[in-house]
């Protein structure tokens, strides 16, 4: 099932015929918006850095988006503005809102305030559950507050996720809380997981830091486990594994995906954070990092995970490169290629995502690097991860370049040859002594 498909059912198991619906991921809702509108009420993008307009162009008069006042979501959210006719924009000033801010505990009564204020003027049903919380359709339910319905589906990192806004939006409406592997950041996790270049990409790290039987392994900022539980079968539990995440959203569905494949006993799922681990030194044979440290200092955190392995431990960490092109497998006008070629630039200010990584690694105190860039391949359009990377492409053309888009990657797509690839800095270091 599509989450399209996923999310009708829900709505057609809770009795509700038309529900409000809020995420910062368009692409989990761009099927409801383009081919089912009727079933939803007033739209919510909260902080979006992916959005493809062309989804919502039939509900623009409902449809309130929420930005920070620079960076992606400003970009994006102002692009489409020009294209959606009727849309509501909300500017969060002096806020930057990147990816994985947690944008609703930084500025709760502003958003709960402005999402309440656009709602409340559009009519929406009620749910009649037959419980207030379970699970339909592989998608996790639980209904708080009475009124009209309001589906709130998860942020893509954002720690806390919809928490704070709680006691307001349940004041005014059935609020209703998604989650589940098929919705928001977790199943795009879990769907660039299953590409075989990115599960050859941390094979490698694996084979360069070479975890002895018995070593503690450490994993710094988990997201939805997805790595753990491919090694956690690889190393067959000669292991233990800690694997570490801010997001408590996220280790819950972590640590319920591990239950399903068998593996949780292999994998100890623990609150933290990447710049001040929760560990006495020495307690790691290995720690590795996936993509975690463009979101924080990356500086401290390759000293803290240096500080956590044992003498002649490994520490192994992956980033983005935003420094390099990324590639699509289409032949495209020049006008085109020069912007979808440039990977989204989201890094925090202290964070990494270039060749950087590795001069950080050295000065740190690492030594012996191992520095292997990689390629990974997406081939999946059908994948949240794809969608993900193709909205921003999306939010980039304009009206006229759009169908030199979509008839050449149609093509491609008819011919088995649609795939994109973007470029990755890896590297493993030993911790002397």
């Amino acid at each position: 099932m599509s989450p399209t498909e996923r999310l009708l059912a829900l709505l057609d198991h809770l009795g509700i015929r038309q529900a409000h619906i809020a995420t910062q991921m368009p692409g989990d809702i761009a099927g409801l918006a383009s081919a089912h509108a009727d079933r939803l009420a007033g739209i919510v993008l909260c902080v979006p850095t992916r959005l493809d307009p062309a989804q919502f162009t039939d509900v623009g008069d409902r449809l309130l988006m929420i930005s920070g006042a620079r960076g992606l979501t400003a970009d994006v959210t102002s692009r489409a503005a020009e294209r959606l006719s009727g849309a509501t924009r909300h500017v969060l000033a002096d806020y930057e809102a990147p990816g994985w801010a947690d944008v609703v505990t930084d500025r709760t009564g502003e958003i709960a305030t402005r999402m309440t204020d656009f709602l409340g003027g559009i009519a929406a049903s009620a749910p009649a559950p037959p419980r207030p919380e379970g699970m339909h359709a592989e998608i996790t339910y639980r209904i708080e507050g009475s009124g009209p319905a309001l589906l709130l589906l998860p942020f893509f990192l954002a720690p806390s996720q919809w928490a704070p806004a709680m006691p307001a939006l349940t004041q005014r409406f059935s609020v209703i809380t998604l989650g589940g592997p098929h919705l928001g950041g977790v199943a795009a996790l879990e769907d660039r997981a299953k590409a075989p270049t990115y599960q050859a990409m941390f094979r490698t790290l694996i084979d360069i830091m070479a975890p002895k039987p018995g070593e503690a392994i450490l994993d710094v900022g988990c997201g939805a486990g997805s790595l753990d539980r491919l090694l956690a079968k690889r190393l067959g539990g000669g292991n233990p594994i800690t694997a570490m995440d801010t997001n408590a959203f996220l280790r819950s569905e972590a640590a319920t995906l591990a239950k399903a494949e068998g593996v949780d006993a292999m994998i100890r799922f623990v609150p933290g954070d990447a710049e001040k681990l929760p560990f006495p030194d020495a307690s790691f044979g290995c720690a590795f990092s996936v993509t975690v440290l463009e979101e924080c200092d990356a500086d401290r955190a390759i000293s803290e995970m240096k500080r956590v392995v044992k003498p002649g431990g490994r520490v192994g960490i992956v980033v983005r490169a935003l420094d390099m092109p990324q590639w699509w497998n289409l032949k495209l006008p020049p006008d085109i290629t020069e912007k979808i070629v440039v990977p989204p630039q989201s890094v925090a200010a202290n964070g990494v995502a270039d060749a950087s990584l590795y001069r950080r690694m050295r000065d740190g105190g690492l030594i012996d690097l191992t520095c292997f860039p990689s390629l990974i391949t997406l081939d999946r359009p059908e994948g949240p991860i794809w969608r993900y990377r193709e909205d921003h492409v999306l939010s980039l053309l304009s009206s006229e370049q759009m169908p030199a888009w979509r008839a050449t990657r149609d093509a491609a797509d008819a011919a088995g040859l649609l795939f994109m690839a973007h470029p990755m800095h890896c590297a493993v270091g030993v911790r002397p002594g």
